[in-house]
C-alpha cells in the first residue's frame, strides 16, 4: 500500500497472478458482471469461498473515495494492460509500455479533495489493523522516517557547474564544522504481525502469547484473568478465544455501552465488533475472537441476524463461557476477584436466560449466618442442612450488617437452621425467577409461608396459644384497619413482640425499596404490586402477654390503641418498611418518653413558650413580670 501525498493517489499492489485483458474487461467492465454477483453465484453453486482471487468482489466501493481509479495488470499469459475509468458508465483498457513491469495487479486511487485523509499513515493503518490484522499474508505499507544526520559543511557544498572546484587548505587541528540535517526515507512496514492465534493449537500457544494477543484486542493495561481457546467442528466450524478481564468496565451496566467485545472474523478477515447476536447482554464483559468458517464474507448485518449459524455460534459461547467461570471457580482466591467484579452479571444470565439457569445458580455465592467471613455456594449449603430442612431460607435486604440483626432470623437461629444473606438488588429479581435448587424450595423469611419442623408438644402449644389470643388479635386487626391484611401469631420470632410481613407472591419490604427508588418508575404498577402486609406477633412476649390481658379486661382501653399504633410503627422500621408519618410516630415516642420520666401534664405547660410581655410599667422589671 503506497500513499501519495504529493500526487493524491492511494497506490495498493500486489504480486498475485494477474489478469488479462480479457479478466479485466469481465471483472471490472460493468458492476452488472462484477466479480461480486459472480462470487455470490459460485456460493450458491457451493464453489470456493476463498476471498484471494475473487479481485471484482467490492471493487466499485473505491469510487466512494477516488474519483478516477487506474488498474494495471500482468498475466503470465498476456501482456500488461491498464484499465481506466471515473465511473462515468465508460472505461478504457490499453496496453502498458513498461516492459519492467512484474507480474500481479496494481491499482491506483485517485482521490478526491474531500477524502484525502486516506493519504494519512494513521488512517490506513488503522484501517489495516481493523480489517486485515489477522490476514495470512503480509501487508505492507509505504511509510516515511525522518532520521537526522550529522554532516559537515563540505558534504553540503555542492559545486555549481562550469565551476573549477577550489582548493583550500587544512591546517593542522583544524576540526571541519558538522551540522545535523533531517533525512526523510521511505520504506515499507509490515502493518499486519499478529498473527492469528486462535488458528494455532491451544496446547502450542504459552501465557506470555494469551496475554499480549488480549492486550492487542481489547487494548486493557492489565493481563486476562482467564481465557477459553476452543474450536467448534461438525455441521458448523468455528474458532474462538475468549477472555474474562480482571476487572468490570466502569460503564458495564450504561445503555449506550457497547453490547459486545467479542470480534467477529470470517476466515480471518474482519467482519464486526458490534454484532449483537453473538453474545448474550449478560455476557457483555468478556473480550475475545470468533472466526467462523461458514459465514459468507459480504454477509450485511440484516442477514447476520437472520442468520442460524450466528444463533448456533452465541450456544457455543455461553457454554465454553460457563466452562470458564467454573475453572476460575476452581481457584478460590480468583473466583473471589472474579465474582467481586462480574457477580451481578451472573444473576443477570439467570433472570434472561432460562436455558443455563441451573448452572450458573451453582456459580452463585451469598454470606449466610454460618458463612459470615467467606460467602457460600449454594451445593455447600445444602450439604449443612440439616435432615429435617426442606427448604433454603434466605432474605434479603440493604446489608450484611443490618440483616444479620434482623428479628426475622429470632426462630431460625434459635433452631440452628442456615440463613443466606443477599444484598444486591438484582438478587429480588433473581429469586423471581428461580424457585428451587436441587429440589429445595427457596423460601424468604420476610414473606409469608414460613414453616420449621415441630414437634408434636410444639404443634399442641402452637394451637392453645391461638386460641388464647384470638381476641387480641381480632382487636388489633380493628384498631389498625387497612394498615394490615390481618393479624395472626408468628412462627419466626423468639424474642421481639412482632414484626410485618409481605404475601409470598408480591414484593419484599426491600423490593419495595427498590421499586420507591426507581428515578422513572410507573406508579400505576406499584399500586398492585405493593403486597398487603400481615402483622405477626409473639405470643411468649411480655409486652403481648400484657396487652392480651388489658384487651381481655377492657377492650376499649385507650392505652391499648396507642400501644397497638406504636408496635405497629416499630414493627414498620425493623420489618424494612418506611413510616407513612414520621411524625406522629415520634408524638407516641416522645409521650413515652415522658410517662418513663414520669412527667406529667403541668411539666408540658412548663415547656410551652412563654408569650412575649406588653412593655412593663416604671419601676417594674420583665424578670418581676414573669415571676
Amino acid at each position: 500500500v503506497i500513499p501519495d501525498k504529493a500526487n493524491k493517489t492511494l497506490t495498493i499492489w500486489d504480486t498475485g497472478i494477474g489478469m488479462t485483458k480479457a479478466d479485466l474487461v469481465n471483472n471490472l467492465g460493468t458492476i452488472a458482471r462484477s466479480g461480486t454477483k459472480a462470487f455470490m453465484e459460485a456460493i450458491e453453486s457451493g464453489g470456493d469461498m476463498s476471498m484471494i482471487g475473487q479481485f471484482g468482489v467490492g471493487f466499485y466501493s473505491a469510487y466512494l473515495v477516488a474519483d478516477r481509479v487506474v488498474v494495471a495488470s500482468k498475466h503470465n499469459d498476456d501482456e500488461a494492460h491498464v484499465w481506466e475509468s471515473s465511473a462515468g458508465g465508460t472505461f478504457t483498457v490499453a496496453p502498458l509500455d513498461d516492459a519492467e513491469f512484474p507480474r500481479g495487479t496494481r491499482m491506483i486511487l485517485h482521490l478526491k479533495e474531500d477524502q484525502l485523509e486516506y493519504l494519512e499513515e494513521r488512517r490506513v493503518k488503522d484501517l489495516i489493523k481493523k480489517h486485515s490484522e489477522f490476514i495470512g499474508y503480509d501487508i505492507e505499507l509505504m511509510i516515511e522516517k525522518t532520521t537526522e544526520k550529522e554532516v559537515t559543511d563540505d558534504d553540503e557544498e555542492e559545486t555549481k557547474e562550469g565551476e573549477e572546484p577550489k582548493v583550500e587548505e587544512v591546517k593542522e587541528g583544524e576540526e571541519k564544522k558538522t551540522k545535523k540535517v533531517k533525512e526523510v526515507t521511505k520504506e515499507f512496514e509490515v502493518q499486519n504481525k499478529n498473527k492469528p492465534l486462535w488458528t494455532r493449537d491451544p496446547k502450542d500457544v504459552t501465557k506470555e502469547e494469551y496475554a499480549a494477543f488480549y492486550k492487542a484486542i481489547s487494548n486493557d493495561w492489565e493481563d486476562h484473568l482467564a481465557v477459553k481457546h476452543f474450536s467448534v467442528e461438525g455441521q458448523l466450524e468455528f474458532r474462538s478465544v475468549l477472555y474474562a478481564p480482571k476487572r468490570a468496565p466502569f460503564d458495564q451496566f450504561e445503555p449506550t455501552k457497547k453490547r459486545n467485545n467479542i470480534k467477529l472474523y470470517v476466515r480471518r478477515v474482519f467482519i464486526m465488533d458490534n454484532c449483537e447476536d453473538l453474545c448474550p447482554d449478560w455476557l457483555s464483559f468478556l473480550k475475545g475472537v470468533v472466526d467462523s468458517e461458514d459465514l459468507p464474507l459480504n454477509i450485511s448485518r440484516e442477514n447476520l441476524q437472520q442468520n442460524k449459524i450466528l444463533k448456533v455460534i452465541k450456544k457455543n459461547i455461553v457454554k465454553k463461557a460457563l466452562d470458564m467461570f467454573e475453572e476460575i471457580a476452581e481457584n478460590k482466591e480468583d473466583y473471589e476477584k472474579f465474582y467481586e467484579q462480574f457477580g451481578k452479571n451472573l444473576k443477570l444470565g439467570i433472570h434472561e436466560d432460562s436455558a443455563n439457569r441451573k448452572k450458573l445458580c451453582e456459580l452463585l455465592r451469598y454470606h449466610s449466618t454460618k458463612a459470615t467471613e467467606e460467602p457460600t455456594a449454594l451445593k455447600d449449603y445444602v450439604t449443612r442442612m440439616g435432615e429435617n430442612q426442606k427448604s433454603i431460607y434466605y432474605i434479603t435486604g440493604d446489608s450484611k450488617k443490618k440483616l444479620e440483626n434482623s428479628p426475622f432470623l429470632e426462630e431460625a437461629k434459635r433452631r440452628d437452621v442456615e440463613v443466606l444473606f443477599m444484598v444486591d438488588p438484582i438478587d429480588e429479581y433473581v429469586m423471581q425467577q428461580v424457585k428451587d435448587f436441587e429440589d429445595f424450595k427457596f423460601v424468604c423469611l420476610t414473606k409469608e409461608g414460613v414453616k420449621f419442623d415441630e414437634s408434636e408438644e410444639e404443634k399442641k402449644q402452637r394451637e392453645e396459644d391461638k386460641a388464647a389470643y384470638d381476641k387480641l388479635c381480632k382487636q388489633m386487626k380493628e384498631i389498625l384497619t387497612e394498615k394490615v391484611e390481618k393479624v395472626v401469631l408468628t412462627e419466626r420470632l423468639s424474642t421481639s413482640p412482632c414484626i410485618l410481613i409481605t404475601s409470598e407472591f408480591g414484593w419484599s419490604a426491600h423490593m419495595e425499596q427498590i421499586m420507591r427508588n426507581q428515578a422513572l418508575r410507573d406508579s400505576s404498577m406499584s399500586s398492585y404490586m405493593v403486597s398487603k402486609k400481615t402483622m405477626e406477633i409473639n405470643p411468649h412476649h411480655p409486652i403481648v402477654k400484657e396487652l392480651r390481658k388489658r384487651v381481655d379486661a377492657d377492650q376499649s382501653d385507650k392505652t391499648v390503641k396507642d400501644l397497638v399504633y406504636l408496635l405497629f410503627d416499630t414493627a414498620l422500621l425493623t420489618s424494612g418498611f418506611n413510616l407513612e408519618d414520621p411524625t406522629t410516630y415520634a408524638e407516641r415516642i416522645h409521650r413515652m418518653i415522658k410517662l418513663g420520666l414520669e412527667l406529667g401534664a403541668e411539666d408540658d405547660a412548663e415547656s410551652e413558650p412563654v408569650p412575649v410581655a406588653a412593655a412593663p410599667a416604671t419601676g417594674t422589671s420583665s424578670m418581676e413580670m414573669v415571676d
